[in-house]
């Protein structure tokens, strides 16, 4: 299933990230169960990311996004990145995609990693989304950013760019985290000013430990509200209370958003089916039923 007809049928999409398994040694299958429990939980479709470097990266994400279509009947959204893949990368892991019936692909310039060569083939996501599109009948989804890409001079101009994504094919857009819904409500009004109609899933991540705290917000760049970084203050050293106060903080965040007119969210969950399931319990009462 496109995710177009996802949007049409409902007026706020539910979905959930996980990654391909990281630690040495680890395979696409030992991520199975954390889908199973995660399918249970009923969401509109999954997304899979791409890890860094292309080629066996990209496999892997074929992997689990074949699993989650014919093993377990969830639709997935296999994610691509550009910025280390050559054309003849991307073109093998999109054939594999085709073959797999992979239908839904979220295209990424992603991050540039010091140690690994930049590619010259795709310098921005909607180059990538561009030759996506020429090998095949993909439905694209691209990211944006609530408070402007890191590598923007200002949100106006980064809400400008998006354009070229558009352009290039993609059809529906998918936030960055962040922890204040104002910021949010603002970049959506400019989104909607720049005369952008497609759907926007605002993307929320749980703050559940002091290792995202270290990590996940300060590589975010996302701005920290004062009731965000007294809850962080307040629990520092008590893993079990920040785990409670962080899933509390996603659903009251997640809660605003649905009852605010998100075109859909989307759950940053780090392949915890448990953070996953809480913060579900905490919104599915608002949670629409498709159209008839």
């Amino acid at each position: 299933m496109r995710l177009s007809q996802v949007f049409r049928q409902k007026e706020c999409v539910f979905s959930i990230e996980v990654f391909p398994p990281k630690k040495n040694g680890a395979t696409p299958e030992s991520l199975y169960p954390t889908l199973e429990k995660l399918a249970g939980l009923s969401p509109d479709y999954i997304s899979v990311t791409y890890g860094a470097g292309g080629g066996k990266a990209g496999l892997s994400t074929v992997q689990i996004a074949r699993h989650l279509k014919q093993e377990l009947g969830v639709e997935p959204l296999a994610h691509l990145t550009g910025i280390n893949s050559t054309r003849e990368q991307v073109a093998e892991t999109v054939q594999a995609l085709q073959k797999a019936g992979i239908e839904n692909v979220l295209t990424l310039r992603g991050d540039i990693c010091p140690d690994a060569p930049r590619s010259k083939d795709f310098f921005h996501a909607s180059d990538l989304a561009s030759f996506v599109k020429s090998k095949g009948d993909f439905y694209l989804a691209g990211a944006c950013y609530p408070e402007g890409h890191v590598e923007s001079e200002n949100l106006r101009q980064d809400v400008e760019n998006l354009k070229y994504k558009l352009d290039a094919g993609v059809e529906h857009l998918v936030t960055q985290l962040f922890f204040d819904n104002a910021r949010y409500y603002r970049f959506m009004n400019l989104v909607r000013k720049a005369g952008i109609q497609a759907p926007v899933q605002a993307g929320v991540m749980p703050i559940v430990s002091a290792r995202q705290v270290q990590r996940t917000v300060a590589l975010s760049s996302a701005s920290l509200p004062p009731r965000f970084t007294k809850m962080i203050s307040r629990y520092d050293g008590d893993e079990a209370a920040l785990f409670d106060a962080g899933i509390d903080y996603a659903i009251e965040q997640l809660r605003d958003l649905i009852e605010g007119g998100a075109d859909g969210v989307h759950l940053y969950a780090m392949n915890n089916p448990e953070v996953a399931r809480r913060v579900y319990e905490g919104i599915r009462d608002l949670l629409p039923e498709a159209k008839a």
